[in-house]
C-alpha cells in the first residue's frame, strides 16, 4: 500500500449492521466448472434468503463484472487471477456493508479463492464447491462454451486448455450432479441456519 493512502474506517460498526439487518454481513463464494449450475443455484439461494427470510443480499456473477469492471481482462492465467481479486475485493466491500454477498465465479484457481478469503474475517468466508463431472459440464453446455472451445474459437478455456483446480475443503460440497438447482439451494440455506447466521 502507497504511503499517501490511509484505509477509511466507518463510523458505522459490523455490530450496527448486523443489528439493523438481522444478520451479519458475510460473503458465499461459489466455485465450479461452466456449466455445473453455480450462477443458478447461487441466484436461488439468493431468491430463497431474500423473499422467505428477509436477509439483505448482492450477487455478482462472473459475467455480470466482465462486461463492466473487469471488461479490459483476458482469459491469460494472469487476467484470470486479476479477475477474481477485483471479485474478492469488492465482495468483501459489500459483506463489510452488512450483505450476505453471493459470488459465482469459476475461480479456477486455489490461490485466488484464498487471497478472496484472507479479506474477510474468520467465518464470513464460505467457499462453496459446485461439484459436478466434467462430461456432464461438457454435455450440457448451457452457453455453447465447450462447443466453441473443442472449435478452436475460445483459448485456455476451463477444464479443456487451463486447469481447475478443485477446493481442498470446501464449507460445502454440493453435488449438482445428483440434485436439482432448489435442492442444492437449499442444502446451503440448511447449513446456515444450522451456523444460526439466519433464523
Amino acid at each position: 500500500m502507497a504511503k499517501n493512502i490511509t484505509p477509511f474506517q466507518s463510523s458505522v460498526s459490523a455490530a450496527d449492521r448486523a443489528g439493523l439487518n438481522g444478520h451479519s454481513g458475510m460473503v458465499l463464494w461459489f466455485t465450479g466448472l461452466s456449466g455445473s449450475g453455480k450462477s443458478s443455484i447461487a441466484a436461488e439461494t439468493e431468491r430463497i434468503l431474500f423473499r422467505e427470510f428477509g436477509v439483505h443480499t448482492a450477487f455478482l456473477d462472473g459475467d455480470s463484472l466482465r462486461s463492466g469492471l473487469n471488461s479490459d481482462l483476458g482469459f491469460s492465467d494472469s487476467d484470470r487471477s486479476e479477475n477474481i481479486r477485483r471479485a474478492g475485493e469488492v465482495a468483501a466491500l459489500m459483506a463489510g456493508a452488512g450483505l450476505i454477498t453471493l459470488v459465482a465465479f469459476i475461480s479456477p484457481f486455489a490461490a485466488d479463492r484464498d487471497r478472496a478469503r484472507a479479506l474477510l474475517p474468520r467465518g464470513q468466508f464460505w467457499e462453496i464447491f459446485v461439484d459436478c463431472p466434467f462430461e456432464l459440464c461438457q454435455a450440457r453446455d448451457p452457453k455453447g462454451l465447450y462447443r466453441q472451445a473443442q472449435a478452436g474459437q475460445i483459448d485456455q478455456f476451463t477444464g479443456l486448455g487451463s486447469a481447475y483446480e478443485a477446493p481442498a475443503s470446501p464449507e460445502i460440497r454440493l453435488r449438482s450432479d445428483q440434485y436439482d438447482i432448489e435442492a442444492c439451494a437449499r442444502q446451503v440455506i440448511g447449513r446456515l441456519k444450522d451456523a444460526g447466521v439466519i433464523k
